[in-house]
């Protein structure tokens, strides 16, 4: 089926809300009758021809007294879903009293199988009848899908009964899907969601799926795989990856399965998602779908993933999930906690304000370590994601979690106004744990920023997408490891750095003669005593070095440290104290791994020449790890030649003199 046979249906269902429910429902809320009302079409759709069929094994069962009749009815279906109750969509039209239609229309409902049923619950999809019902558009919307302007069914519709003319193709699983998701798309587009939770691209899927699967292409057996995603919304990601690992399988002569698993957090998403699996015929992959957050609520704990794909929420607060996890500084997930070689726990829990890192630190907890392929991971987050952080923090241990276990194989920059609703820009990180030999230890950076087609409609703020030309070249450029002007391969250490502490020792000036406040004492023979030790000291000791003065006073250490803001001032001239640092002097250097010679050579280069007394403070140290695309492919923008330059204002004043000669000539 082509593209505007798909059109044509998705316009039509979009006009049935214009022709439907605009006097009833704002615009924005058109999608919780559409949405599952296609669902349910589709579904009627495949059970009526099985219709009868089901009628007469809920008769036998119900004879014969049997409880759980679901499976049996299911399979009298020939679906993994079925309809026990005694009615089609199409014989509900013809109810003519609004309170006949709404008790039929709602046993209608109830007869579906119980995962049908939560795809409802899901929807609140009975929340809606009451309001329909009262507006009479009720028996409007259910007559409108089933049309004979258009074919949800997988069967084709012919003109004569002789069934030599086609009216309208029978609308496959596949078909169905692209519906669909062309629905979402417009509803998502329309309420102008939020970027954290845009739909992803169909283009940039596919340029996902072929980054994960091309480069292993060759190495697919006849094998069951699984393909994971935790952050699923309405599984499109994951049928991409199904269909693209399945064309991959033929064209090498294998045979192969796979099954699909995923999560999600919002309801009416998730409902959308199980609704997408049982419409593509596939049962048992829709109870692979768990609800709840991933995060907080792992569906999927004990299990690991041969591929996974997912575009989490960025620039989305987890805040709830922290605190369902305890707090944030109290979580002890093991997918969010690492451990150094000393046995010191690395925390790798990034600020409540933005997750997508925890969403690819799942990923990698699940991936399995005792098959020759291992798992292959691919993931579009933000840029805070290669950035955010300072060493030491969440983000930034998380990095360098990834990138000192070698899991990093590439991460692309993406062109920007790539999504629906954001034009913000991304990035597509690659994620293996068996890296082929040649890329061990390296990371590949791919700037595609500029490999991008003009969209000849803006769809949102998507106004570019990446063509099947500029996917291959992509993944080309990838698959080669080519080094150019947009791909660059560095060593795992190029991307760390030590994040050091140079202190500078405090040094005093000591002024005895001051004003001590009279309240700094409890009693007044206290003040007499200190200020005798002061005068005494100032006889015998410096006044430039503190050490020795305070230890020629003879005052406790508690006393000294009470009037010592008093008494003293800042001067660069006077003794280091010891043990004490300026605060005001103390700084901080990043200095990256491939500074030859480390630390201590830093140190000699770049500070001790201007600060001979500077230190570094060890326990401060810090490791921290970030990638800056801007650092390697930033192209600046060449200056105009100052001759240039001088013409143009010349001419500019020549310009304005004749405008001015003008203006006087008009006055006179």
């Amino acid at each position: 089926m082509d593209n505007q046979i798909h059109n044509t249906i998705v316009s039509f269902i979009w006009g049935i809300a214009d022709d439907c429910l605009r006097d009833v429902y704002v615009r924005g809320k058109y999608r919780d009758v559409i949405l599952p009302m296609t669902v349910i079409r589709r579904l009627d759709a495949m059970l009526e021809d099985s219709k009868e069929t089901v009628l007469d094994m809920k008769k036998k069962l119900d004879e014969a007294r049997i409880d759980n009749q679901w499976p049996a009815l299911c399979n009298a279906a020939g679906q993994a879903f079925c309809n026990a109750s005694p009615f089609r969509l199409r014989d509900l039209t013809s109810r003519a009293k609004k309170q006949t239609l709404k008790a039929d229309f709602e046993a209608y409902l109830d007869g579906f199988s119980p995962n049908v049923q939560e795809i409802l619950e899901k929807f609140k999809f009975r929340n809606q009848i009451d309001t329909m019902i009262e507006a009479d558009i009720l028996g409007a919307v259910i007559e409108k899908f089933i049309s004979p302007d258009i074919n949800l069914s997988p069967k084709p519709v012919y003109k004569d009964d002789a069934q030599t003319i086609l009216k309208h193709p029978g609308l496959d699983n596949h078909g169905m899907g692209t519906i669909f998701e062309e629905l979402i798309r417009k509803f998502n587009e329309e309420n102008n969601e939020e970027a954290g939770e845009h739909w992803t691209p169909r283009d940039v899927v596919e340029l996902m799926a072929d980054l994960v699967f091309m480069p292993i292409a060759d190495q697919i057996k006849d094998a069951t795989y699984s393909c994971y995603d935790g952050a699923c919304g309405t599984g499109g990601m994951l049928t991409v990856a199904q269909d693209r690992l399945l064309t991959i399988a033929k064209r090498y002569g294998k045979n192969v399965s796979i099954h699909l698993f995923g999560q999600e957090v919002n309801p009416e998403t998730y409902a959308i998602c199980k609704a997408d699996m049982l419409l593509k015929g596939d049962g048992e992959q829709a109870e692979h779908i768990s609800y709840g957050s991933t995060l907080s609520l792992d569906g999927n704990a004990t299990r690991q993933f041969d591929f996974m794909l997912s575009n989490p929420p960025y620039g989305k607060s987890w805040k709830v999930d922290a605190e369902k996890m305890g707090g944030k500084k109290e979580i002890l997930d093991t997918r969010f906690n690492a451990y150094l070689e000393g046995g010191e726990q690395m925390a790798m829990i990034p600020r409540t304000s933005d997750g997508q890192l925890l969403f690819l630190l799942n990923n990698v907890a699940k991936m399995k370590k005792d098959t020759p392929l291992g798992s292959r991971i691919a993931e579009v987050h933000n840029g805070s994601s290669i950035f955010t952080g300072d060493a030491g923090s969440g983000e930034s241990n998380a990095r360098r979690y990834l990138i000192e276990n070698d899991l990093v194989e590439t991460i692309i920059a993406l062109p920007e106004n790539m999504f629906y609703n954001t034009g913000i820009g991304t990035f597509i990180w690659i994620l293996t744990n068996r890296k082929e030999e040649r890329r061990k230890g390296k990371i590949q950076l791919i700037d595609a920023t500029a490999m991008k087609s003009p969209l000849r409609k803006n769809m949102g703020k998507k106004n570019c997408e990446v063509t099947s030309e500029i996917c291959s070249e992509i993944v080309r450029i990838f698959m080669e490891m080519e080094q150019s002007e947009v791909s660059m391969i560095f060593d795992n250490e190029e991307f760390g750095y030590w994040s050091v502490t140079v202190e500078r020792p405090l040094r005093l000036r000591i002024y005895p003669d001051r004003e001590i406040p009279a309240d700094l004492f409890k009693k007044a023979e206290e003040l007499a005593a200190v200020k005798i030790a002061l005068a005494e000291a100032a006889k015998n000791a410096p006044l430039d070095d503190w050490t020795a003065f305070a230890k020629v006073t003879k005052l406790k250490a508690g006393t000294l440290r009470k009037i010592r803001p008093f008494i003293t001032e800042k001067a660069p001239s006077s003794q280091a104290i010891e043990g004490e640092s300026d605060v005001d002097l103390r700084d901080t250097e990043n200095i990256p791994f491939t500074y030859e010679g480390g630390i201590d050579a830093f140190m000699q280069n770049e500070v001790l020449p201007y600060a001979p007394d500077a230190y570094v403070d060890e326990k401060k140290t810090q490791i921290g790890y970030e990638i800056s695309f801007t650092k390697y492919f930033y192209k600046p923008i060449e200056l105009r030649p100052m001759e240039e330059i001088l013409e143009s204002l010349k001419a500019l004043e020549q310009e304005a003199d004749g405008m001015m000669a003008e203006i006087m000539e008009g006055i006179q």
